[in-house]
């Protein structure tokens, strides 16, 4: 098994357009949560949401090109054109061959659920006609994200899309962490990508009584793990990673923010929609996932939890950690107290945060958090309020998704050692 890498990132976030502005605001314990602005929520029972500000996609892409792009692949692009500077690749400078090498697995769990709503209610308001745009299909496709980061930067590696609900970016880290290190890449770009902040999924989610209702303090409305929380907080975005086999990042002299160690998928085969109360997806998950690292429990120093804010899943979550972790109080903060729930793209900005985490020993705090739920199990080391500074070597990203699906992550801190 080869060893990998964190060489870059790239983030739009609804707290930041940038890496260092989102790592910025998740310190600073900012919430990204307001009114809607794309639409007029007036009929609907939520009318906030954590939208991402001030972007700007033809600061990035073409105009041409960007009409063909729904939103979601326009934050995909903009991600990821961050994390190759970041990182520092010059694909212009190389051979087909070597091109053949990197690929592209990215996750969304919507794809261009805008686009499909706009298009059909034009062709419904009109005569029966199918005027349908030529770039309908293209725009839709969950996949399409991949392929054109692949198309822009002509990467010739491996390329597909993973589609797991809530934990879609986590599995494509995941996935992308396994096919470098079974040799079939040398660096792979992986991430997720979201904009389902439409009528549509407002009124769906909304439905299911999965969303919060406080719309008067929007800002206070996602509280994860508190006895107030009422349900989650829509959110969108992307977050980019690039993912390159350790020797090829020392040859290239790569800044090496951490190592990928360990990647465990699961599923808790309960329900479509709700997670098994007594956390069997997230110990199965996080179970796999150290035995992939090689590692037992006592080596995790922070765990970014899947926590959406809403009763049953935080609950069910934390009950399967404590019997995976026992008494010891493994740090847990939820980050989607501060962004939002970005579905899809949920598990890239979080794997962000816990790469940053690792790199600079630094656990983000859950904020909003300010009377414990009855429903908590006792003892667990919940992160409130601040930020908290403090050794990470190790730290595991949990993210859940509609159907059961789990999947869990591990970060390590990159030591370089005399043979490297």
């Amino acid at each position: 098994m080869r060893r990998v890498v964190i060489t870059g990132l790239g983030a739009i976030t609804p707290i930041g357009n940038t890496v260092n502005e989102f790592w910025k605001n998740i310190l600073a314990g900012k919430s990204g949560a307001g009114p809607i602005t794309k639409f007029d929520t007036s009929k609907f029972k939520t009318h906030f949401a954590c939208e991402v500000k001030g972007f700007n996609g033809e600061a990035h892409i073409e105009r041409k090109e960007m009409r063909k792009y729904d939103l979601f692949t326009q934050y995909a692009v903009v991600a990821t054109d961050e994390a190759i500077k970041d990182s520092g690749l010059n694909f212009e400078n190389m051979t087909v061959d070597e091109r053949a090498e990197v690929g592209v697995i990215w996750a969304s769990g919507n794809g261009g659920i805008g686009t499909f709503e706009e298009q059909l209610k034009e062709f419904h308001m009109g005569d029966g006609t199918p005027r349908f745009n030529p770039f309908f299909i293209p725009k839709i496709i969950v996949d399409i994200a991949a392929g054109v980061i692949s198309i822009r930067n002509k990467l010739h590696g491996p390329n597909y899309c993973t589609v797991s609900a809530c934990a879609s970016s986590n599995t494509a880290i995941i996935a992308a962490f396994d096919t470098i290190r079974l040799n079939k890449a040398d660096i792979m770009i992986a991430g997720g990508s979201e904009a389902a902040i439409t009528p549509s999924s407002l009124g769906g989610f909304g439905a299911a009584q999965a969303l919060s209702k406080h719309n008067e303090a929007p800002e206070k409305a996602s509280r994860p793990f508190d006895r107030d929380r009422d349900g989650f907080v829509m959110g969108e975005g992307a977050g980019a990673l690039i993912l390159e086999e350790l020797e090829h990042a020392i040859a290239r002299g790569a800044t090496i923010y951490a190592e990928i160690v360990g990647g465990g998928m699961a599923a808790d085969a309960y329900h479509l929609t709700g997670t098994a109360p007594d956390g069997i997806g997230a110990i199965l998950g996080v179970n796999k996932a150290l035995k992939d690292a090689n590692i037992t429990a006592d080596k995790i120093d922070y765990i970014n939890a899947h926590a959406t804010s809403t009763s049953v899943g935080d609950t069910s979550e934390l009950i399967g950690l404590q019997k995976v972790f026992g008494d010891r109080p493994v740090p847990i903060s939820a980050t989607k107290s501060m962004t939002g729930h970005l579905l899809g793209a949920a598990g890239a900005i979080e794997s962000i945060i816990c790469v940053l985490a690792v790199k600079n020993n630094i656990i983000p705090a859950t904020i909003n958090l300010e009377n414990i739920g009855d429903d908590v199990p006792a003892g667990m080391n919940l992160i409130a309020g601040k930020a908290v500074e403090q050794e990470v070597n190790y730290a595991l990203n949990n993210t859940f998704g509609f159907g059961g699906h789990t999947a869990s992550s591990i970060f390590k801190k990159y030591v370089v050692t005399n043979n490297e």
